[in-house]
C-alpha cells in the first residue's frame, strides 16, 4: 500500500514538473508566434509601463500639491495607456494568456518541488497535563467584540479557567494582572486580545516558565496565524485547556525591555502611528507626513547594526526598518506576512532605503533590489541622530532612548495549543528550473522522500499522536 502511494505521488510530481515546463515554454512562444518582432516591443513596453507606474507612486508619496496630483494621474494613466496600446494592436489577449501560462507554470513548478518535502520544517510539539489553574485576560473590545460574539468567557470558565475582563473605560496594567495571577497559583496564562497584549503577558509566562495560551480574538492575529491556530473561530483555541492540548516552544523578541511576539518597527511607519491625528484619519495623516519622512526632512535618521553569524552588517539611513521575531517569508508573494517557523532563534531584519524614483522602481526586483535589505541576526542595535526615537512594538507605540537593542530569547516561551488545529500554511520552495527539468525526466522514485510503511501494530510518532482528553 505504501509503495503504491509513493508511485502515485511520484507520478503527480513528474507530470506537474512537465506541466510547469510546458506552460513556461508556451508563455514564451505565444508572443513570438503571434507578435513576432513585436514580441520584443511587448516586453519592453510592459517593463517600461510598470517602472513608470512605480516611480509615479513614489512621487505621490514624496511630493505635495499639484505635483502630487500630476504624479497620481501618471500612475493611473500609464497602465491604462499600455493596455490600450496592446488592445489596439490586437495583442492584449496574447499578454493575458501568456501571463496566465506563467502563473500556471510557477504554481505547477512549486507543487512539484514541494512534494520532495526537502524544504519542510517540522514543528516539535509534546503532550503535557492540562492546566489545573489557568488564568485568562480578555479584552471585550478587541477584534470588534469577539469575546462576546464567540462566548469566550463562558467557554473558558466551563473549562475551569479564571477570566479577567479588561475594563474598556479604564486602562489596566496587564503585566501586573499576570504577575498577580502567578502569585495566586496560576499554572497557565492566556490572552484573548491584540498582539501587543499577547506579548506583555507572554513575557510574564516566559519569566515563570509556565504555558501561555493564545486566543485569536484580535483584529489581525498575526501571532495566532503563525502558530497555526484557527483565526475564524477563537473559541477553538480554548480547546488547548483540555487534555487534548499540546505544547510548542517558540522564541520571544525584545526591544530593550519591551517584549514582542511579532515585530518591532522603526522609521516612517513608527513615526506616523505616533501622530495624534492618525487614529482619526489614517490615510490623510499618512499622506501628510510621508513626504518629509521619506526624504529625511523629518523624523530620525536611523542606523542599524546587525550582528549576523558571519559578521556585522550596517544599514545606514533606512526610511523603514522591521525587526521580527523570526524571519518573514520572502520567497513567495502569497506567503508574505507569514513566518515559516517561530523557533529558529533568529531575528528577521527588513530594511528599506529608497532615495529616488529609480530606486523605488528597483523594488520590483524584490530581494535582489538594492533598496531592500533582508537579513537574519541574533541582535540588532538601532541608533539615530537624536536621543529618543519612535518605535512600534507589536502595534503599540513607544518612544525609547537610543540606541535601541533588539534581541531574541530562543525557546523562551511555552505555548499551549490545541492538537487539532488548522496549522501553518506550507512554505513553498523557491523556483528551481534546473531541478524541475530533472524531475520531469525522472523515471524512478528518487526525487520523493523515503517513507517506510508502518505495520498495523506500530504506533505513529509520539509527537503527532492525538492526546487523550
Amino acid at each position: 500500500m505504501g509503495l503504491d502511494l509513493d508511485v502515485r505521488a511520484h507520478a503527480r510530481q513528474r507530470w506537474a514538473a512537465r506541466g510547469a515546463l510546458a506552460a513556461a515554454g508556451l508563455a514564451v512562444l505565444l508572443p513570438i508566434g503571434f507578435a513576432r518582432a513585436a514580441s520584443v516591443l511587448l516586453v519592453v513596453l510592459g517593463v517600461l509601463g510598470t517602472t513608470i507606474t512605480v516611480a509615479a507612486l513614489w512621487w505621490v508619496l514624496t511630493l505635495r500639491g499639484p505635483a502630487r496630483g500630476a504624479a497620481g494621474v501618471l500612475a493611473l494613466a500609464t497602465p491604462a495607456t499600455v493596455i490600450g496600446l496592446f488592445a489596439a494592436a490586437n495583442l492584449l489577449w496574447v499578454v493575458v494568456v501568456s501571463l496566465a501560462l506563467w502563473g500556471f507554470a510557477v504554481w505547477a513548478g512549486k507543487f512539484a518541488l514541494s512534494l520532495t518535502k526537502s524544504h519542510a520544517v517540522r514543528v516539535s510539539e509534546h503532550r503535557t497535563p492540562a492546566p489545573a489553574r489557568p488564568f485568562l485576560i480578555m479584552n471585550p473590545r478587541s477584534g470588534g467584540g469577539k469575546v462576546e460574539q464567540f462566548g469566550l468567557k463562558e467557554k473558558a470558565e466551563r473549562l475551569g479557567a479564571r477570566v479577567h475582563l479588561l475594563d474598556p473605560e479604564h486602562k489596566e496594567d496587564v503585566t501586573e494582572l499576570a504577575r498577580r495571577a502567578v502569585a495566586d497559583g496560576a499554572d497557565l496564562l492566556g490572552v484573548a486580545g491584540g498582539d501587543g497584549t499577547q506579548a506583555l503577558v507572554a513575557a510574564i509566562a516566559a519569566e515563570h516558565d509556565i504555558p501561555f495560551l493564545v486566543v485569536s480574538a484580535g483584529t489581525r492575529n498575526h501571532f495566532a496565524m503563525d502558530l497555526g491556530l484557527d483565526r475564524n473561530d477563537p473559541a477553538a483555541c480554548l480547546d488547548a485547556l483540555t487534555g487534548s492540548g499540546v505544547e510548542v516552544r517558540v522564541d520571544l523578541g525584545f526591544a530593550d525591555g519591551h517584549p514582542f511576539v511579532n515585530n518591532a518597527s522603526f522609521g516612517a511607519y513608527a513615526v506616523v502611528v505616533q501622530s495624534p491625528e492618525y487614529r482619526d484619519d489614517k490615510v490623510r495623516t499618512t499622506l501628510e507626513l510621508l513626504p518629509e519622512l521619506l526624504t529625511h526632512q523629518r523624523g530620525p535618521r536611523l542606523s542599524a547594526r546587525i550582528e549576523e553569524t558571519g559578521g556585522t552588517a550596517v544599514i545606514d539611513a533606512p526610511q523603514a526598518l522591521l525587526v521580527s521575531n523570526n524571519p518573514y517569508r520572502m520567497d513567495d508573494p502569497a506567503g508574505l506576512g507569514y513566518r515559516g517557523r517561530l523557533e529558529s532563534g533568529l531575528l528577521g531584519v527588513l530594511g528599506i532605503k529608497v532615495e529616488n524614483a529609480a530606486e523605488a522602481a528597483g523594488l520590483l526586483l524584490g530581494v535582489h533590489s538594492t533598496g531592500l535589505t533582508v537579513l537574519t541576526a541574533r541582535e540588532v542595535v538601532v541608533d539615530a541622530d537624536r536621543p529618543e526615537i519612535e518605535v512600534g512594538v507589536d502595534g503599540e507605540a513607544f518612544v525609547l532612548p537610543t540606541p535601541v537593542r533588539c534581541r531574541i530569547e530562543p525557546g523562551a516561551l511555552r505555548v499551549r495549543v490545541p492538537w487539532n488545529r488548522p496549522g501553518v500554511p506550507e512554505t513553498k520552495p523557491p523556483m528551481d528550473w534546473r531541478r524541475l527539468r530533472k524531475l520531469a525526466a525522472a523515471v524512478g522514485r528518487t526525487a520523493l522522500p523515503k517513507h517506510r510503511a508502518l505495520p498495523r501494530n506500530e504506533p505513529l510518532p509520539e509527537n503527532r499522536t492525538p492526546p487523550i482528553a
